[in-house]
């Protein structure tokens, strides 16, 4: 057997058991009647929209007209809240809030059924079930009440309008008889009765609301805590309710019939749109949302324990949530331009003493350096360089200079010689033995054979004539020389 016929027989055995076991007698035809119901059928509405007329909702609403006109305060109520008449009275106009919306439900469902006769394209136009319950109403078999209508006017946008006028003027629809007229007018008489009574438990409820959730209502206003509060179906689901769904409370989906859908806002519901959101900037208003819905959730579990009952919570709340606004608003700090810091390195000691100023002055400017610094004026300086062009030897040099004694040779700065050099360059001028012209540094050329036109080849000394110089030079110039005296001599 391979997997694929396995699989099949898997899936009929499944089938097998579920018609077998899973339904009891008499359940699966009434899901499958439930899911099949054909609203067109129906021969009024009331034989499937029997809230209106039921006793609970007769008697809820006679409570809740007893109370309006009377005030409550949280020290009139003893014992546990749960306990009290009125707050079961709140309860239960919150869960007749949720079934008046699932009947609203049934009768646009009955209305559109029978109005897809007439106008069927007005569906998809106007999805609102109460906007389109409305419209239905207003236009019946003449739909050439589109144009230049005030009623509508107040119901649907202009461009709606426009879109609905075109398109029934090109609709496939038939004419309605008497009959279905009435069950349509009815049906919709209904449900804007029904509409109009769950904005009464609206008020109802918006004027308890510090009676029965002081928090919350501090927070985002009883109007709003009421709206959620009835659509979650009471303050227990309510708290039970994640922060990411109670920010979704209220959402309504709209189209614009082809038109452009950049000024929608989905996933925005009653917080989005309560007074505490509004107030801000409107690219802060989806993050205010969120924080809100956060602080509502918190605020609703405070309630549903019943503690707090002075609003201290919700007013600590509401306080955090007004900080964290004034925060997300503050503009940025101004970007200063700041010096740079000082080093981190201290100052280092100066050395003093008789060998630091030696080492000074021995490595001080020169005279040299001084005159090649030197420029004389109104005179173009030479090149010192051809590769280096604009580099000049000042007044290095040149003759003229201004300065009428000669420059004094500074003995702090003269180069010294140590005196194993001293002693190398004694050696190096010594002479051993016979004459050598690369001691001497002399000539190559120079011999001492020298050619005579009288005697022939002479053997002379070349350094005679030098050496007789230095020696007048020695006896007569030299630093130790002394006047000689000279005798004279007597004639005779």
């Amino acid at each position: 057997m391979s997997l694929a016929d396995e699989l099949l027989a898997d899936l009929e055995e499944a089938g097998d058991e579920g018609e077998d076991g899973l339904y009891a007698e008499g359940d699966e035809g009434e899901i499958d009647e439930e899911m099949e119901v054909d609203y067109s059928k129906a021969e009024s509405v009331t034989s499937i929209a029997k809230l209106r007329n039921s006793k609970q909702f007769s008697e809820i609403m006679d409570n809740i007209s007893g109370y309006i006109g009377k005030q409550r305060k949280n020290s009139e109520v003893s014992g546990p809240v749960e306990a009290d008449p009125e707050y079961r009275l709140i309860v239960a106009a919150n869960n007749l809030t949720v079934e008046i919306d699932n009947e609203l439900n049934i009768i646009h469902k009955f209305t559109r059924d029978k109005y897809s006769k007439r106008f069927p394209e007005l569906e998809s136009l106007v999805p609102d079930s109460l906007d389109y319950i409305r419209t239905v109403k207003e236009l019946g078999n003449n739909l050439e009440k589109c144009k230049n209508n005030e009623t509508l006017q107040q119901i649907l946008t202009n461009a709606t309008i426009m879109v609905v006028s075109v398109t029934a003027s090109t609709t496939q629809g038939s004419m309605l008889t008497e009959d279905e007229l009435k069950q349509l007018e009815e049906a919709c008489d209904m449900a804007l009765e029904l509409n109009q009574s769950k904005h009464r438990i609206y008020e109802y409820v918006e004027s308890r609301m510090s009676f029965i959730a002081p928090n919350l209502s501090i927070i985002v206003g009883a109007s709003t805590a009421a709206k959620i509060m009835g659509i979650a179906g009471g303050l227990t689901n309510l708290s039970k309710m994640p922060a990411c769904n109670l920010m979704l409370l209220g959402a309504q989906r709209r189209t614009l019939s082809g038109f452009s859908s950049t000024s929608l806002l989905p996933h925005t519901g009653f917080i989005y749109h309560c007074d505490v959101v509004q107030s801000l900037p409107p690219d802060l208003r989806r993050k205010a949302a969120r924080l809100v819905a956060a602080k509502c959730t918190l605020a609703a579990r405070v309630d549903s324990f019943h503690e707090s009952s002075d609003g201290k919570v919700g007013y600590d709340l509401k306080e955090e949530i007004e900080r964290k606004f004034d925060k997300w608003q503050e503009p940025p700090p101004v970007k200063q331009v700041k010096p740079l810091p000082a080093p981190l390195d201290g100052q280092r000691k100066k050395r003093g003493g008789r060998r630091y100023r030696k080492m000074k002055e021995r490595l001080g400017l020169t005279e040299i350096r001084k005159h090649a610094n030197r420029m004389t004026f109104a005179e173009i300086e030479d090149d010192a360089y051809q590769e280096d062009l604009g580099f000049s030897l000042g007044q290095l040099g040149k003759s003229g200079s201004g300065r009428v004694r000669q420059a004094q040779v500074n003995e702090a700065t003269k180069a010294r010689i140590s005196k194993s050099l001293q002693r190398t360059l004694q050696k190096q001028s010594m002479t051993y033995g016979g004459k050598s012209t690369v001691r001497d540094r002399s000539s190559g050329t120079s011999s001492s054979v020298a050619f005579t036109p009288l005697q022939g080849l002479e053997i002379v000394n070349p350094q005679a004539a030098e050496k007789k110089v230095a020696e007048a030079n020695q006896k007569y110039f030299s630093n130790m020389a002394e006047f000689l005296k000279v005798k004279k001599e007597t004639k005779m």
